[in-house]
């Protein structure tokens, strides 16, 4: 089954190109495209993507918003990459706390583009670490979140899953983080599991988000 891509962004030259290159691709589909955030959830119901790749800024409802009203309304929501002009823009790293799965940079090479699609819908490595850590450097609050880190205090996670996350901040995937442990790659994947579960995380991103602003890990 060929991975399924909603395309939303104001400008139609955008769409225009995200499209041919990811339908160039013999295992991923367009299956439809919106010009604002508002237009979102109803496509993302009728036409049931796997990644939904958003633009951050829209004149009527941003992506951070569109994102945030997905997960909140949407069940079994789609992984969303949120495509943007400036990789260490305050509105990309906003729309990953509010749970996007990872960001595009719109002068993308073709190649890169079509990897962060593949990588989203996979799930299972973190996009672009090294800008995630610099956004979380820049913009989030460096240990300082009292809720992060009283949600991390109540997790209680072992000392394997601790471990696990540290290696996930590094954007391992899960073959490389068994490799690191020399364990088996479904003992990760258990380990991985039982961290967002307890973090209350719904991807890789978000656990790492959490990692940073709660002083788990620095930033730099």
């Amino acid at each position: 089954m060929p991975v399924t891509v909603l395309l939303v962004d104001d400008e139609p030259l955008v769409r225009t190109g995200l499209r041919a290159v990811l339908e160039a691709q013999p295992d991923i589909e367009v299956v439809g495209e919106a010009a604002d955030g508002a237009a979102v959830i109803p496509l993302v119901r009728r036409l049931r993507p796997d990644v939904v790749a958003m633009d951050v800024r829209m004149p009527l409802l941003d992506g951070i918003e569109a994102t945030r009203a997905v997960l909140r309304t949407v069940a079994d929501p789609p992984k969303i990459l949120v495509v943007t002009t400036f990789e260490n823009d305050e509105y990309v790293y906003e729309a990953l706390r509010a749970g996007a799965d990872g960001f595009l940079l719109k002068r993308a090479r073709p190649a890169e583009i079509v990897h962060a699609v593949r990588l989203v819908a996979e799930g299972e490595s973190l996009l672009f670490p090294a800008s995630v850590r610099q956004l979380a450097a820049e913009h989030g609050e460096n240990g300082g979140n009292r809720a992060a880190r009283a949600l991390l205090e109540r997790a209680r996670l072992t000392e394997r899953e601790a471990e696990v996350l540290r290696l996930m901040t590094r954007g391992l995937s899960n073959a490389e983080i068994a490799a690191q442990l020399v364990v088996g790659a479904e003992t990760v994947k258990s380990h991985v599991s039982a961290v967002l579960t307890k973090l209350g995380a719904r991807d890789r991103t978000q656990a790492v988000i959490t990692a940073y602003e709660s002083g788990f890990v620095a930033p730099g």
